[in-house]
C-alpha cells in the first residue's frame, strides 16, 4: 500500500479524566461556529441592524437545518429510513446532508428574520461571508476528526490517518484524496469572488442577491469536489450528493436571475408610492 505524503497521528480526542472525552473536531466547529457569528453580528451592527435579532436568527436557523438535512439524507440512502416516515426523527439513523441543510437552515431563519421584523434581505447581504466562512472552517474542522476523506489516491498531497484513533471515515489509513479540504479552499475562492464583486458595487442595492450568489459558488465547488467522494456515482462520475448540490445551485442561480428583474421594478413602485399625492394645479377646479 502506497504511503500518503501527509499522514496524521495524533490522539483526536481531548480527554477530560478518565471517563469522559471531546473531539478536537467538535471544539473546532463550536469555534468557527462562535467567531463567524460575531462576525455577522459585528457586520450587521455596521448596517444599522439589531445585533441582538441575529441570535434569533441563528438559533431559528438550526430547526430548517436539521429537516432539511435529514430530508437530503433520506435522499441519498432511502433505504435507512425503510421502517417508516417516523425514523426521519430518530437521530441514531444516519446522518444529515450539507446542501439541503443549508437551505433549510436558511429558510426557517428567514422566517425568524420575518417575525421579528427585521430587514431579512438585509441580513441575508451580511450573512453571505459569515456562512461561507462557516462552511470553509467547518470543512477544515473535519481534518482534525479524519472525516471527509475521499476516494483512495496516491497523489504528493493524499491523506491517511494513522494510530488507534478513533477516526471518523471507514478504513482512514489508506492515502486518500481530502475532499474535505478541496472544499474549503473552493468555499473560500468563492468568499473572495464574493468580496470582490461587492467591492466592485455589484451588490450594492443590498437586495439579498449576494447571498444567493455565494450560495451557487458554494454548490458549484461542492458539485466538483464531489467527484472525488467515496459515494457511488448514479449520473457519470457523479454521486447523489453531488447531484442534490448541483439542483440546488441551479435554483440560486436562477433565484438571482428572478430577483435582478424583480427587484428594480420594486423599487421604483416604493418610490413613486412614496412620493406625495398632491393635485394638479393646472387641473384643480376654479371656483
Amino acid at each position: 500500500m502506497p504511503i500518503a505524503v501527509i499522514a496524521f497521528d495524533f490522539d483526536p480526542l481531548i480527554r477530560l479524566g478518565t471517563d469522559v472525552s471531546v473531539r478536537w473536531q467538535t471544539l473546532a466547529l463550536a469555534t468557527v461556529v462562535l467567531v463567524c457569528l460575531a462576525c455577522a453580528g459585528i457586520l450587521g451592527r455596521r448596517r444599522g441592524l439589531r445585533a441582538d435579532d441575529l441570535l434569533y436568527i441563528a438559533i431559528g436557523a438550526a430547526p430548517g437545518a436539521v429537516v432539511g438535512g435529514r430530508i437530503g439524507y433520506a435522499l441519498l440512502v432511502p433505504e435507512a429510513f425503510g421502517t417508516g416516515l417516523l425514523s426521519l426523527f430518530d437521530p441514531s439513523i444516519g446522518g444529515l446532508e450539507l446542501s439541503l441543510a443549508v437551505v433549510g437552515g436558511l429558510g426557517s431563519a428567514a422566517v425568524v428574520a420575518t417575525l421579528l421584523g427585521a430587514p431579512v434581505v438585509q441580513w441575508a447581504h451580511v450573512a453571505s461571508i459569515p456562512l461561507l466562512a462557516a462552511i470553509a472552517g467547518g470543512k477544515l474542522t473535519m481534518a482534525l476528526g479524519g472525516s471527509g476523506q475521499g476516494r483512495p489516491f496516491d497523489g504528493d498531497w493524499a491523506t491517511a490517518y494513522l494510530g488507534a484513533g478513533p477516526w471518523v471515515a471507514a478504513a482512514p489509513a489508506i492515502p486518500s484524496h481530502p475532499s474535505q479540504v478541496y472544499e474549503a479552499i473552493g468555499t473560500v475562492l468563492v468568499a473572495l469572488l464574493v468580496l470582490v464583486a461587492s467591492s466592485l458595487g455589484l451588490f450594492r442595492s443590498g437586495d439579498g442577491r449576494r447571498l444567493l450568489v455565494a450560495l451557487a459558488g458554494w454548490c458549484g465547488a461542492r458539485a466538483v469536489v464531489s467527484l472525488t467522494w467515496r459515494d457511488p456515482a448514479i449520473l457519470g462520475s457523479l454521486p447523489a450528493g453531488g447531484l442534490i448540490t448541483i439542483v440546488v445551485g441551479v435554483t440560486a442561480v436562477a433565484s438571482v436571475i428572478a430577483l435582478s428583474a424583480w427587484w428594480p421594478r420594486r423599487q421604483q413602485a416604493r418610490a413613486k408610492a412614496a412620493q406625495p399625492a398632491w393635485p394638479d394645479p393646472e387641473t384643480r377646479p376654479r371656483f
